[in-house]
């Protein structure tokens, strides 16, 4: 799908971008082919050329940072194929408190491992675990991990970005993500089954009074937090690709 975007270029809307592909140009080699045929400008055509060529040479590069840049926020998502080799899956844990000193624990996803990082053990590792990222998921991460963790170790982020409770709140899946899991048929281990983010506080004090079982079950509850949400992803992403590139009749509608 990023190689058939064109609403990162000036000017480029979602009507437009869907007009540039029913004019032939679904992606960025059409584009080359089909310049001639566009009804742009010669400028504009020779703007958009320029471009589209910049985003293929980022691209084979990798740049992350610059995609991050120049994509809306909420269309990160289309993103995800091209970087999933360098992608996490995060969600944090807290002691209930809103300060720096108040997170418990990260929990990260690669696709192929989970880490855990824990207060107390291994907590202020976490930042070079990113080093390599190119794209993060979160389920409201914008409102809270992502918040939370730039608190903690005053640092910024700048990686792509899908927050998957954002991102199914446009395929008509709202709730938390407990909600959205059942809504997806994801059932939880009978360890977990249940629990909220209010039984994770609860976990953590529980350990810090010396309970090693209801540390382990915490660590289990995050990490099924991060293995669902790749569940999730991959469905999302069809279905949004899907609803992104139907029917160009819809033009017709938005205008």
């Amino acid at each position: 799908m990023l190689e058939s975007t064109f609403i990162h270029c000036p000017g480029v809307g979602a009507v437009s971008e869907r007009r540039l592909w029913q004019a032939g140009a679904r992606t960025w080699d059409d584009f080359d082919a089909a310049n001639g045929e566009l009804k742009l400008s010669a400028a504009r055509r020779m703007q958009l050329a320029s471009l589209v060529e910049e985003s293929r040479a980022r691209l084979a590069e990798e740049d992350f940072t610059w995609f991050a840049r120049v994509l809306p926020p909420k269309e990160h998502w289309r993103a995800f194929p091209a970087f999933r080799h360098r992608m996490v899956y995060l969600d944090i844990e807290t002691n209930g408190g809103l300060g720096p000193n108040d997170l418990t624990m990260v929990g990260l996803y690669d696709g192929r491992r989970v880490r855990q990082f824990v207060h107390g053990f291994d907590l202020e590792e976490f930042p070079e675990a990113l080093a390599d990222t190119a794209l993060i998921v979160t389920f409201f991460g914008t409102g809270f991990d992502l918040p939370f963790l730039r608190r903690a170790y005053e640092m910024e982020f700048q990686q792509l970005h899908v927050d998957l409770c954002f991102l199914l709140k446009r395929l008509g899946f709202s709730g938390g993500l407990k909600q959205v899991e059942g809504a997806f048929g994801i059932v939880r281990s009978e360890e977990t089954q249940g629990l909220s983010g209010l039984d994770a506080v609860w976990l953590w004090r529980q350990w810090r009074r010396g309970s090693r079982r209801a540390l382990e079950k915490l660590l289990a509850y995050n990490r099924e937090d991060v293995l669902n949400m790749e569940t999730l992803m991959n469905t999302a992403y069809p279905m949004m690709l899907a609803k992104t590139l139907a029917d160009e009749a819809l033009i017709e509608t938005d205008t």
